[in-house]
C-alpha cells in the first residue's frame, strides 16, 4: 500500500512471515514496524535500545510514585511501534505522540489502529511546537524519534530545543533521542554537547561498528538531571541479539571534547545517510 502522505510517500509493506506484521517506509527510509498480535514486539535494534532507556527510566518513575504508570511523550510517531511497546508492557502508562505528518498519522489509525484502551492520545503538531506549549514537568520519559525522511529536523537540534524538552520532564525524567551519523559525528558530537549543557548526566548506545567509525547508523542517546542507570543498561544492550555499548562518563567527554554547542540560527539537520544506509526496495 503506498500513499502520499504531508512530507513524501510512505508504504505499508505486509511482512509474509507474520500474518498482521507491516514496516512502514517514508520516501524509503524504514519508520516502523508493527505486529498487530505481538504489540511488545521491536523489530529494530534502535527501538529495541529506546525501549531498555525507557523501561529502566519506568521502573524509576513507578517506585517514586508508588506503582503508578509513567507519562510518556514520544516525538516523532511513525507507525506508533514504541508507544504499542510501551502499552503492551507497561499497561498503566499514559502516553501522548506528537507527530507533525497529520496524513501519517491517518494512514496509520486507519490500517493499523490503537485498541481502545491503549492509553495513548495522537495529536497531529510540529514537536518543538508543542513542548514550547506544554505545561512544565508534565512526563517522566520524553522520546525523541522525529525524522523528515532520513533525518533529524535542524529545529530539534539546538539548545534551545533541549531547554524546552527538559522543561516538560518531572525531576529525575529522562530524555532519549534517536540519532543517526557517521565518522567523525560531527552532527553526534554537537547533540552531545547541546544536550549536555541542560542535562548533567548523559550516556550513548550503538553499535560497536558505528562507534569505530566503521558504518553510518543510529546511535541512542539518553539525558537526565539525575544519574542514569548506565550498568542496567549495559547488559540489557549486551545481551540484544546485536550488542550494543553504552558509552558514558570520560568515554563520552573524550568524543564531545572540543563540540560546539548549537544554537537557534546556527542548526542544520542530520547528515543524509549514504545511499543504501535505510532504504528498502
Amino acid at each position: 500500500m503506498t500513499r502520499a502522505v504531508d512530507f513524501g510517500t510512505a508504504k505499508l509493506m505486509p511482512d509474509t512471515d507474520r500474518p498482521r506484521a507491516w514496516l512502514l517506509t517514508v520516501e524509503g527510509a524504514p519508520q516502523s514496524y508493527v505486529d498487530l498480535d505481538a504489540p511488545a514486539h521491536l523489530e529494530f535494534e534502535y527501538a529495541r535500545r529506546i525501549a531498555h532507556v525507557l523501561d529502566t527510566a519506568a521502573a524509576s518513575a513507578e517506585s517514586a510514585r508508588a506503582g503508578a504508570g509513567p507519562d510518556v511523550l514520544h516525538l516523532g510517531g511513525g507507525a506508533l511501534s514504541l508507544p504499542r511497546h510501551v502499552a503492551a508492557t507497561r499497561p498503566g502508562a499514559r502516553q501522548t505522540v506528537v507527530e507533525a505528518d497529520r496524513a501519517l498519522l491517518r494512514l496509520v489509525t486507519e490500517h493499523l489502529p490503537l485498541p481502545p484502551d491503549s492509553g495513548i492520545e495522537l495529536h497531529a503538531a510540529d514537536a518543538r511546537a508543542w513542548l514550547e506549549s506544554a505545561p512544565p514537568a508534565a512526563c517522566d520519559l520524553l522520546v525523541a524519534d522525529v525524522f523528515g525522511g532520513s533525518r533529524v529536523p535542524s529545529h530539534l537540534t539546538s539548545v534551545e530545543y533541549a531547554r524546552a524538552a527538559a522543561r516538560v520532564l518531572r525531576p529525575g525524567g529522562v530524555y532519549t533521542a534517536n540519532l543517526a551519523d557517521a565518522a567523525p559525528f560531527g552532527f553526534l558530537r554537537s547533540q552531545l554537547a547541546t544536550l549536555g549543557t541542560v542535562f548533567e548526566h548523559l550516556c550513548l548506545i550503538a553499535e560497536p561498528a558505528v562507534l569505530r567509525g566503521r558504518r553510518f547508523g543510529n546511535t541512542i542517546l539518553a539525558a537526565s538531571r539525575e544519574e542514569l542507570p548506565v550498568a542496567e543498561l549495559a547488559r540489557r544492550c549486551a545481551a540484544d541479539p546485536f550488542p550494543a555499548r553504552v558509552e558514558h562518563g570520560g568515554a563520552l567527554a573524550r568524543l564531545t571534547a572540543g563540540a560546539a554547542v548549537v544554537r537557534d540560527g546556527e542548526t542544520a539537520p542530520s547528515p543524509v545517510p549514504p545511499e543504501g544506509a535505510f532504504s528498502i526496495g
